[in-house]
């Protein structure tokens, strides 16, 4: 055991404000982990809601855990000490209960490395009566857990605020009757929200394509997704304050949650909705706790410019003598007082998603901006004060072609032209990455371009702008989005490959582990899926109507737009 990594787990804890201490024993202990750094961790909203919901029961002390930097990490290997949790700096082995958030996929990897580091049995099939229970939960645990089925022993499909009461009830409940593991699982796996993967095994064709899954008789045939109805009953703020964090100093606020807009990309889009948005009163007592820290304002949301209220919203905050920001912006409904406020609050960027260069490709995507637009977002900014655009690009997309390609460049060009006839000297950045196709979208029967096709286009992008001063452009490095499309996409199968590539030394040991288990990529990557053919995911269910997502494939086929939820929309089957 080393002294000097828990005096670090110490000063951390010293270092935060709203954290939830309780001593040893005092309540039963469950640990809550995020498989990447603090840094990263302790910026997930996600994260603060639910360890704020677990520890607001009243009988479970809820404890974080985070992947150590590599410098951190080398020193528990050394003095040969488990990974210890920050509020009592305990083994997390000594937790019953141990909880994964997941929002990533290249984190699977650290997932593995956790639970390696933290003296837990990796596979599930080897843990014993006396050893934790795994579970994940978060938005890749939602829409395919298959390739970490071997590793963990449930998963929560959805949104968490409820589902963890009646999980925790039942686990609690189990224990007290002297249930075994199996029994305890096969209980889980009862509530609604809840996937258990040893109860259901995938069969295989001989190509490799999945027949069908055998299910132990007493589980649901589909896990249906659990979503928060009534969200103004959560509130969705930060919990923990501290400034080792993506958003420095900013007091976090959930805004809305869902989205109507059908971007055909989006598995958020998808798997989180229907749209559902936060009264102004209940956003407002997030600001007075925001002017308590003095903090930054971070608004949270799929499109916090499709909020309804959000000039009243901007106004209340400017008022409460604090500034804002923001996740993410829609071209198409920015408003005057929101950029105002942005540029009142320091902002230097305005960051904009059009996806596509071309607005036939944005048809197709069902990306309802227009360059007419992108131009008056630009011009907002601009008249605010605000000099900087970034630019949200995504290369390889469905029924991509050169002349869309070409599209970028002008597009590129031309809004750096009317940035400068607004009189800004602005930077025009491009923020441009592979297109993955995820599961439960319309395009989760497509194959992903090739990477010979998408590296070239990618270059192609950065010759012809690189020249252009004013302009700059930032690509994601195209052979990690393959991994991640691979992961998100896979079976079962896959997770004998993460087990190898962790075993040497993680993502950079993907391809060798491949080659190892003789698992063909192309069959991941590059296979056209049939429509009728059975998914890793197919246990799972989003509540969408079975041919919703193939007709709004057609539709993205024909180029045509699909529009956004509306009040009694009962189109898609969420909204029954």
């Amino acid at each position: 055991m080393s002294w000097h990594l828990i005096e670090r787990l110490q000063r951390t804890v010293a270092a935060e404000q709203g954290t939830m201490v309780y001593a040893p024993g005092s309540r039963r202990p469950m640990a809550l982990v995020y498989p990447n750094t603090y840094h990263v961790g302790m910026s997930n909203l996600g994260l603060h809601i639910i360890y704020e919901q677990i520890n607001s029961r009243g009988d479970t002390a809820c404890e974080r855990l985070f992947l150590p930097e590599k410098k951190i990490f080398d020193e528990y290997v050394r003095t040969n000490t488990p990974l210890l949790t920050l509020e009592n700096q305990l083994p997390l082995y000594e937790f019953p209960l141990i909880a994964f958030a997941v929002s990533f996929e290249m984190d699977y990897f650290n997932l593995l490395t956790i639970l390696m580091a933290g003296k837990i049995p990796v596979l599930a099939a080897e843990r014993g009566e006396g050893d934790p229970l795994v579970i994940i939960g978060g938005p890749c645990s939602t829409f395919n857990p298959e390739p970490l089925a071997d590793f963990i022993d449930a998963c929560i499909i959805g949104e968490g605020e409820e589902v963890i009461h009646e999980f925790l009830d039942s686990y609690y409940d189990s224990r007290e009757q002297g249930l075994s593991r199996e029994e305890l699982l096969l209980r889980l796996a009862q509530i609604e929200g809840v996937y258990v993967p040893r109860f259901y095994r995938p069969v295989y064709n001989g190509n490799g394509t999945i027949d069908t899954f055998e299910r132990h008789e007493l589980v649901p045939a589909k896990v249906n997704r659990r979503y928060i109805k009534e969200l103004g009953r959560y509130p969705g703020q930060t919990v923990i304050m501290t400034s080792d964090t993506e958003f420095k100093d900013m007091y976090l606020i959930e805004v809305a949650r869902g989205c109507g807009r059908h971007c055909r990309f989006c598995m958020a889009g998808y798997c989180f909705r229907n749209p559902r948005v936060r009264s102004l009163a209940q956003i407002a007592e997030g600001v007075s706790n925001a002017k308590i820290f003095q903090a930054k304002v971070g608004l949270m949301g799929a499109a916090i410019s499709d909020y309804p209220e959000i000039d009243k919203l901007c106004q209340l905050i400017l008022e409460q003598g604090l500034t804002l920001s923001v996740a993410s912006l829609r071209a198409d409904s920015l408003t005057p007082a929101l950029v105002t406020a942005l540029a009142a609050s320091g902002h230097k960027t305005i960051t904009l998603a059009p996806e596509a260069g071309s607005e036939r490709l944005r048809r197709v995507i069902n990306k309802q901006i227009t360059d007419e637009h992108l131009y008056q977002a630009v011009a907002a900014a601009t008249t605010a004060g605000i000099p900087h655009v970034r630019l949200y690009i995504m290369v390889g997309l469905p029924g991509e072609t050169e002349l869309d390609i070409e599209a970028i460049v002008e597009m590129a060009k031309n809004i750096k032209k009317y940035m400068e006839k607004m009189g800004s000297r602005g930077m025009l950045t491009l923020s441009i990455n592979p297109f993955i196709p995820k599961p439960f979208t319309p395009f989760q029967w497509l194959p992903m371009a090739p990477l010979s096709i998408v590296s070239a286009r990618l270059k192609f992008v950065q010759n012809e702008l690189k020249a252009i001063k004013g302009i700059e452009t930032l690509i994601e490095h195209p052979k990690e989005a393959y991994m991640q499309s691979m992961l998100a996409r896979g079976d079962r199968r896959l997770g004998q490959v993460l087990l190898t590539a962790v075993a040497g030394g993680g993502a950079k040991g993907w391809k060798q582990a491949l080659k190892v288990h003789k698992v063909d990529e192309d069959f991941y990557l590059y296979r056209n899926r049939g429509d009728a053919e059975v998914f890793p995911w197919n246990n799972l269910s989003m509540g969408f109507d079975p041919a919703y997502l193939l007709a709004e494939y057609r539709q993205s086929q024909a180029e045509k737009y699909t529009p956004s939820c509306s009040p009694g929309c009962k189109r898609c089957g969420v909204c029954r």
